[in-house]
């Protein structure tokens, strides 16, 4: 199960074809995604994988890279925040690639923006960590609660997210192109490697999917 975005946000693009020229893969009924004509601008390696803007949890030079599109007000993100969290560490070679993908209404985009706006005075992870270990929906009085007590500078804050907006919406805007070209409904989604997971996994199929990973990419 996943958290689906809204009525009337379908993507229009539902087909996975191949990701960054590689021939498709499959594993365990999981397969790679590939940049249709449409789409190329969308899925190049560097966008998906290396977005400059977008922040990386785990090993940043790790062999094998988790993208993550995400919603703060999800509760299976949330729920699989710390198993997610553990594998990466675990494993000690996993790059975490954090992709904010706010399509639960419009609390979850001002979290996300708020998200990226604290990565300005670096504190995007520990705004990331705060909300998603809420147990109940975000709302925006209780998001500014959160973040205060993590010891984000709201005042800050509140600059950044207005001298940064065009830059931050194009992130989210990035972000959300990505997951409608790879087919993605609902958060939480992922790839792995080269492997396209539209959903939820156990710690131990992260850990086999990682794996998996690694051997296409020997090969």
């Amino acid at each position: 199960m996943a958290g689906h975005r809204n009525k009337g946000l379908v993507p229009t693009r539902r087909t996975a074809l191949t990701l960054m020229g590689a021939g498709a893969l499959v594993s365990a009924g999981i397969t790679l995604a590939r940049a249709a004509t449409g789409d190329d601008e969308v899925l190049t390696e560097a966008k998906v994988l290396r977005d400059p803007d977008v922040p990386v949890a785990g090993n940043p030079d790790g062999n094998v890279s988790i993208i993550e599109w995400s919603d703060y007000n999800c509760p299976y993100c949330r729920k699989l925040e710390p198993e997610l969290r553990q594998v990466v560490q675990d494993d000690g070679k996993v790059r975490l690639v954090l992709k904010d993908w706010p399509i639960l209404g419009p609390v979850s985009v001002t979290a996300a923006r708020i998200a990226l706006a604290a990565k300005y005075q670096d504190k995007y992870h520990k705004a990331h960590d705060a909300m998603m270990g809420v147990s109940s929906r975000l709302t925006e009085s209780r998001i500014n609660e959160v973040l205060a007590s993590v010891g984000v500078d709201m005042d800050r804050l509140k600059g950044d997210l207005t001298t940064h907006a065009k830059d931050i919406d194009a992130i989210l805007k990035r972000n959300n192109e990505q997951a409608e070209a790879f087919g993605f409904n609902g958060t939480p989604s992922f790839i792995v490697g080269k492997y396209r997971v539209p959903g939820v996994l156990s710690m131990n199929q992260f850990e086999q999917v990682i794996a998996d990973a690694r051997k296409a990419r020997m090969n």
